[in-house]
């Protein structure tokens, strides 16, 4: 997703707390004075933890399963894709409605039901993107996607126009006008250049490039931030013990070279796995490169958790995170700090 660039006020060392008992954190997580982490789940609930004080809030909203979310600091109001309703949903006024126990923020601008399956959310300006890995023909040998692009109105999210992709899509994340998407059930990831601008009818789309990453069995979740791309990797979805983060620094000189349908080899990237990491599924990250911290959505091990591993992005091997949260089917994390 792409996020709001905040310059930090001034790096704190901070104690976190859990929301259940969760005796293993540590405080190596190093914030600013608003640091403020959300969480989704397959049961709907959405779920503000503060990094810095560990106040926990959570919001209660009409979708009963979701998976991608946005803030937007300058409406005050965070926007969810619903998989129950299957449309995008805005609540706001989350500023007044204060820290903690359980918040109803009044649901305001709210998209046509259009998709079927959707998988990420990525917003670029007055434009919100949803992935959709519906299986449009129903022959799984010939795999296929949709991109929905939504133009947010002053009413409401207004449907532009429906791309079809060449792959079963999932995880999106824009980089300046370039649009990228995790090729679902490989390793490889695919780039649109210039997505807003090219992409103005109902088509099938076809890559501009799609290049692949050892050591990658099959990717969810990307985030890019000051040069660094995260990739997550799930591997098989059934095991709740093989799933990895792929961190690949300079990535845009890399992706630049790489051929198309070519590969990053795993000399040019970091990666996270092992039983000490507790990834299995890890389905959405989320990557702070002004204090050096990935963040991930894991839905399999311990039935669900929100995970973040500090200066992880010069580090390979079996690490534990520096926290943890328990939350069962976490299905997608945005991070706001400012």
């Amino acid at each position: 997703m792409i996020k709001t660039r905040f310059y930090l006020l001034g790096l704190i060392a901070v104690t976190l707390f859990s929301c259940n008992n969760d005796d293993d954190l540590n405080s190596d997580v190093e914030t600013s004075e608003v640091a403020h982490l959300y969480a989704t789940t397959h049961s709907g609930q959405v779920r503000r933890y503060d990094i810095n004080d560990g106040v926990i809030t959570n919001y209660s909203v009409s979708a009963t399963d979701i998976e991608g979310f946005y803030y937007s600091s300058e409406d005050d109001n965070f926007s969810i894709v619903s998989r129950s309703s299957n449309q995008i949903e805005s609540y706001s006024g989350i500023r007044d409605l204060g820290s903690g126990g359980v918040q109803n923020p009044e649901i305001g601008l709210v998209s046509t039901s259009e998709f079927e399956s959707p998988r990420d959310l990525a917003v670029n300006g007055q434009f919100y993107v949803v992935s959709d890995n519906t299986d449009l023909d129903g022959d799984e040998t010939t795999p296929e996607g949709r991109l929905f692009i939504y133009v947010k109105t002053e009413t409401g999210f207004v449907l532009r126009n429906v791309l079809i992709t060449k792959f079963k899509v999932w995880g999106l994340e824009f980089v300046n006008s370039d649009l990228y998407a995790a090729v679902d059930e490989t390793n490889k990831i695919a780039v649109y250049r210039n997505f807003i601008e090219n992409n103005t009818g109902n088509r099938i789309i076809t890559a501009d490039k799609i290049v692949g990453f050892q050591g990658l069995i099959r990717t969810h979740g990307l985030d890019f931030d000051n040069g660094i791309m995260v990739l997550s990797d799930i591997g098989e979805a059934e095991s709740a013990t093989d799933g990895g983060l792929h961190i690949i620094q300079d990535f845009e000189e890399k992706f630049s070279n790489a051929t198309n349908g070519g590969f990053i080899s795993i000399d040019d990237q970091f990666r996270i796995a092992g039983a000490n990491t507790l990834l299995g599924n890890p389905v959405n990250v989320v990557y702070d490169a002004s204090y050096n911290v990935i963040f991930v959505a894991e839905a399999l091990n311990n039935g669900g958790r929100v995970l973040a591993f500090n200066d992880a992005t010069s580090i390979s091997g079996n690490i534990a995170p520096d926290l943890k949260y328990d939350l069962a089917g976490a299905s997608s994390v945005f991070y706001f700090t400012e």
